[in-house]
């Protein structure tokens, strides 16, 4: 076993094209001592010795030749090599990065206890800059920092890599989790320090404010909240940061400019040796939230996904229809292309907000919340609240396969919330249908899983009837033998894998479908039947024909949490891949006794 070697050698070997020859170099000579050094004799009771991040300083320790001495430089590489990513965040945050390890906040070995004070890093998505420091300082090789977003290296916080937390939820939990932390010392009689680092955009979350108002209520005297002040969030702030609300919070409030490490050091510093809670408000610059390579370069297809398709949908609605609508969004216009198609409202990173600005609007208007697989999480009591009291709410929920949220969160869990319908449509025609039938139904929420990815829509969709199927490939004259049934966008990835296969396949936009009884019928008298979705199996598309409809489906889906990888390398992840459907499809042609397929194959 070679845990360490099997993590990175894949995606920093597949970066190899894309790096300079020196960075090449140092990266076959670090996978070389690598794979020599970590075998079997690395083991400690049948696990890897040591943390990740001491077994990577370990390897940065063997091999210490450094292509840069700038972490803006390596953070540009990082982000180069990758193609995507959030360059400006991590630039932002860069000098109080730097001003962290130089005052002792940032062990060598991340282990926490030792240092001034404990660092909780809010802004997890600036965990790049910290990877980006550890290189120039000689505790991190250059191999991770090549596997950024392609499976090695994540990009957000992880207790993996010497962070006290890991960040799977949304932004302002990280300042809850700070308030925890010096509760729990304070608890315990010490007066040891806790230094959370925030953003100006963060600190929008309901659950940032909560958590302030708690250190306040409580009479904390150990934290130290600092604050990355560019006024963006993924869009601009309406309003620069309110440091009067900090100061009535935390008292003694302090602000430096963000870009001079130096400034920020001396003022942190002192901070952390004067009594008493505060806050310490940096001034930064932020230029565009997502990174693209300045030579254009970029992977992937240049038209939007399907997602960012929606503000032209609305509009086309609204233009139709006439109808008088609010659209609010968590600072995700960009994510559904808002801008220029229809009036909305940034509640900024404000998740409950977002939904709780429907309650009280006139029956009569569309009330549209575009958020996100993660951000409507944090809000799912106050979703509930909405669902089973507002009319005419579309919830347009982002499908994304990156760092966030599970593979229920899209769909499977919301589907169990009253008066609620869940849809993932893949053509604009289904899109309109959603919108259609909500305006019949208007006294259930219509969830709208939007997917946030680049593809050919199918020949033929679901728009005639939003609830029931349509046979993107058409049983014969004959009873079918086998047949697969699909949910929103895998019906994309079955059609294209099932092009000179021939299986008969239905395809549904809803998550719980009404299918007609000739559908029911051809489905009944299968051999062999197979459900495919890109969601969580328990419970969820597949599950839910069985139970309905007593029909012995094997089902084919997501089963593991969405991983922190990029969509194309999801796909093979996950067996989503259409090659690997292809694979499956012709497996389903295998002989198998009727009635006996698993529950999950």
């Amino acid at each position: 076993m070679n845990a360490l070697y099997d993590r990175f050698a894949g995606p920093a070997r597949a970066a190899l094209p894309r790096l300079t020859p020196a960075e090449s170099a140092v990266v076959l000579r670090e996978l070389a001592r690598l794979e020599r050094s970590e075998g079997p004799g690395a083991l400690r009771d049948g696990r890897p010795a040591g943390s990740l991040f001491a077994r990577l300083r370990g390897l940065a320790a063997e091999v210490p030749e450094r292509l840069y001495t700038d972490s803006a430089d390596v953070l540009l590489r990082m982000h180069e090599i990758a193609g995507s990513g959030n360059l400006q965040s991590n630039l932002s945050s860069l000098p109080l990065v730097r001003a962290c390890f130089a005052l002792g906040l940032v062990p060598d070995g991340g282990e926490s206890g030792a240092g001034p004070a404990e660092l909780i890093v809010g802004r997890g998505h600036i965990a790049p800059a910290f990877h980006a420091e550890h290189y120039v300082r000689g505790t991190l090789p250059f191999t991770p920092l090549a596997t950024l977003h392609q499976g090695g290296l994540p990009g957000v916080v992880d207790r993996e890599l010497g962070f006290r937390n890991t960040m799977r939820y949304s932004l302002g939990v990280g300042v809850a989790q700070a308030v925890g932390l010096a509760w729990e010392l304070a608890r315990r009689g010490t007066d040891r320090k806790v230094v959370c680092l925030a953003g100006d955009g963060e600190l929008h979350e309901g659950v940032a404010f909560e958590a302030l108002r708690f250190a306040h209520d409580v009479g904390l005297t150990n934290l130290v909240l600092v604050v990355d002040a560019n006024a963006k969030g993924i869009e601009p702030l309406a309003k620069p940061v309110n440091t009067g609300y900090l100061a009535a919070y935390l008292g003694r409030l302090m602000e430096a400019d963000g870009r001079d490490e130096w400034a920020v050091q001396a003022a942190l510093g002192a901070l952390l040796t004067l009594p008493g809670p505060s806050v310490l408000v940096c001034r930064t610059s932020k230029g565009d939230h997502s990174f693209r390579p300045a030579d254009g370069t970029a992977r992937g297809p240049a038209r939007p996904s399907f997602a960012a398709t929606a503000g032209r949908m609305l509009a086309r609605h609204q233009e139709r229809t006439g109808r008088e609508m609010a659209v609010f969004t968590p600072d995700l216009a960009a994510r559904f292309g808002l801008r220029g198609q229809v009036p909305y409202t940034n509640t900024g990173l404000a998740e409950t907000l977002t939904v709780g600005m429907t309650l009280s609007l006139p029956e009569d208007t569309l009330k549209v919340v575009a958020t996100d697989a993660m951000y409507y999480m944090d809000s799912l009591s106050m979703l509930t609240e909405a669902t089973t009291s507002v009319r005419n709410l579309l919830v347009l929920a982002g499908r994304s396969w990156g760092a966030w949220g599970g593979a229920h969160n899209a769909t499977n869990l919301l589907g169990l919330l009253l008066h609620t319908r869940v849809y993932e449509p893949v053509t604009p025609a289904e899109f309109a249908a959603c919108l259609a039938r909500l305006g019949r139904d208007p006294a259930t929420a219509h969830v709208v899983s939007m997917v946030d990815a680049v593809f050919d829509p199918p020949g033929e969709d679901c728009s005639a009837d939003i609830d029931g199927g349509v046979w993107l490939t058409p049983p014969g004259p004959d009873p079918a033998d086998v047949a697969v049934v699909t949910f929103g966008y895998a019906g994309v990835l079955v059609d294209e894998a099932n092009r000179d296969l021939g299986v008969p396949h239905l395809h549904c936009a809803s998550l719980t479908p009404r299918l007609a009884p000739a559908d029911l019928a051809v489905l009944r008298g299968c051999r062999r039947l197979l459900s495919v979705e890109y969601n969580g199996a328990r419970g969820g598309f597949g599950e839910g024909l069985r139970a309905r409809h007593l029909l012995p489906v094997e089902v084919h889906g997501v089963r593991r949490d969405i991983a922190r990888q990029v969509h194309a390398r999801q796909l093979p992840l996950h067996g989503m891949a259409p090659d690997m459907l292809r694979e499956r499809l012709a497996r389903l042609l295998e002989s198998r006794e009727a009635g006996r397929a698993p529950a999950h194959a």
